[in-house]
């Protein structure tokens, strides 16, 4: 079994958005979302001011991430950049704090 690893993309919306790419929205939102369940995708944030999209990814090799964000509707609107991560520390949002008081 390969060692899996975790995989920053980084990408760039275009400036204009067309009605096209406006129309794929929903479909990128369900595959996100079939991601998610699946285990693939850490997380995903969006940020219209600076026109990016952040997404953490679990996978094999860089490879796998391009096979990956293939399926993704809005992939081939948009500029991205692939980087391996060294690590990734976070807080797991359904795990409760546990307080010793």
């Amino acid at each position: 079994m390969q060692q899996e690893y975790q995989f920053m993309v980084d990408f760039s919306l275009p400036k204009v958005l067309s009605e096209e790419f406006l129309r794929q929205i929903p479909h990128q939102r369900a595959k996100v979302n079939k991601l998610f369940r699946d285990g693939k995708l850490v997380n995903y944030a969006l940020s219209l001011d600076n026109s990016k999209i952040w997404a953490t990814i679990n996978a094999n090799s860089e490879l796998d991430v391009l096979q990956l964000i293939s399926q993704l509707p809005l992939t081939r609107f948009m500029q991205y950049k692939i980087n391996l991560l060294t690590f990734y520390s976070g807080v797991n949002a359904e795990a409760p704090i546990f307080s010793m008081n």
